[in-house]
């Protein structure tokens, strides 16, 4: 029979490792980590050469949580021979390379961890008060049901095609499959690239490299209007914080909405060293005649067409300051449109278990947990209406699998801070004439 874990993790990525990681230590705490890629693996398709994480290398795995951990990116560095090389390159920020190979580094020290299992159901049986989480190790075909007392789902968030793009044929692609297809792209008369976050950004400017090479037109199309840098300003960093996340949780639904749609460019803008980087190569690329490129920004996607006998796209755009529709025609066309959070399938049988808000989506509670009782289903990554805009960000990682593993352990295991900000979020408690207590 099968053991009674104390959690089972369903998918592992950079988050659910971190928990894997920061959980190897605790005697108290039995978990299994499934996930069905063959081997860690985090977007590898947008795996450039100069990319760079968004987040100083502190944000690894553990560091936030437990700096003296075998699992830190410092000590990773140390284990292959890099850490006086990367002490002299003086940066911040770690290539994404890097950042992949630490992770599959620490993920071969971990032994609850297994690749190339998928879980294909969730059920709860009352009876033994637990979640049978039935899973096919795909290299087999053998199916285990594996049982667990709570669950912490991380199964990522998924590439999110627009509307007017499903289904459209040929072979237009989403940015998570660029590298695949780069060579595809290469060669032909003209790509555009649809979006405006970093992945659009850093597919333009690799493309823009290769213009005088292979002589296609180049567009970048984006709604947004004007391409915004990632703001990175210190005391705007310390919205990524325990109190902000407090506030933020504490909004009403409708407002915490607003709120994510103004702040884009707190988490989807691009960093301001490669929006300099594309203007620079720019200019170089005009010296000696006009590039064939156009930006376009203030320009939404409302439709798309793709003629099978040419190969073409035809899109249709408009100009939404100015109202004005027009059309564009591409051979190749990138999607770099982001991704959305979707509720596994996975879940039907225990939808019932779930607590849920009035727009369907998962009900989150502070302490990330979605189950009534706010103890036995957590959630990585899928919080971002909840939590705000810092639910994807590397750096909050660690504090939030740390508020986890105390859910699950009912102490404190690793230190959690709650105070750090030197601004205030919220408006001051009013206190009552005799100072004693606060006024509701």
């Amino acid at each position: 029979m099968q053991p009674t874990h104390d959690f089972i993790a369903i998918g592992v990525g950079p988050f659910n490792l971190g928990l894997a990681c920061l959980t190897e230590p605790i005697g108290e705490l039995n978990g299994l980590f499934l996930e069905r890629k063959p081997d860690f693996d985090w977007h590898s398709g947008m795996m450039l050469e100069n990319s760079t994480l968004q987040t100083p290398f502190l944000a690894d795995l553990v560091s936030m949580a437990d700096p003296t951990s075998p699992f830190s990116f410092l000590n990773y560095l140390k284990e292959v021979g890099r850490l006086y090389s990367f002490y002299i390159r003086a940066d911040w920020f770690p290539p994404r390379l890097e950042y992949n190979d630490y992770c599959r580094w620490a993920a071969r020290k971990l032994d609850n961890v297994r690749f190339g299992t998928e879980v294909t159901s969730v059920e709860y049986d009352e009876r033994s008060a637990t979640y049978l989480v039935r899973a096919t190790e795909l290299s087999s075909g053998r199916v285990d049901t594996h049982r667990a007392r709570r669950l912490v789902l991380g199964t990522g968030t998924p590439p999110h095609v627009p509307e007017a793009c499903r289904g459209i044929g040929g072979d237009a692609f989403h940015n998570s499959e660029y590298l695949e297809r780069r060579d595809s792209l290469l060669s032909k008369d003209s790509v555009t690239v649809v979006g405006s976050g970093q992945s659009a950004a850093e597919i333009y400017y690799d493309l823009l490299g290769e213009i005088d090479k292979h002589g296609y037109t180049l567009n970048w199309v984006t709604r947004s209007p004007r391409f915004f840098p990632l703001e990175y300003t210190k005391l705007t960093l310390e919205m990524t914080s325990p109190e902000y996340t407090d506030y933020f949780h504490s909004l009403p639904e409708r407002t915490r909405e607003s709120l994510l749609a103004e702040q884009h460019g707190l988490y989807k803008g691009i960093s301001a060293e490669l929006v300099d980087n594309i203007f620079d190569l720019l200019y170089v690329k005009n010296l000696s005649a006009r590039c064939s490129t156009r930006l376009m920004t203030n320009t939404a996607l409302t439709s798309a067409h793709h003629d099978p006998d040419s190969g073409k796209y035809t899109l249709s755009l408009r100009q939404q300051e100015q109202g004005a529709d027009f059309s564009l025609d591409t051979d190749g066309l990138v999607l770099a449109t982001g991704y959305r959070y979707e509720v596994p399938e996975l879940l039907e049988p225990v939808t019932d278990r779930i607590s849920w808000d009035e727009s369907g989506r998962f009900d989150v509670g502070r302490n990330y947990s979605i189950d009534p009782k706010g103890s036995e289903i957590f959630v990585q990554n899928a919080e971002l209406h909840t939590h705000g805009f810092v639910t994807p960000d590397l750096g909050m990682a660690a504090y939030r699998n740390s508020c986890i593993i105390r859910e699950m352990l009912g102490e404190e295991y690793y230190p959690i801070e709650r105070s750090i900000a030197f601004q205030q979020f919220a408006a001051p408690e009013q206190r009552s004439r005799a100072g004693e207590e606060p006024v509701a």
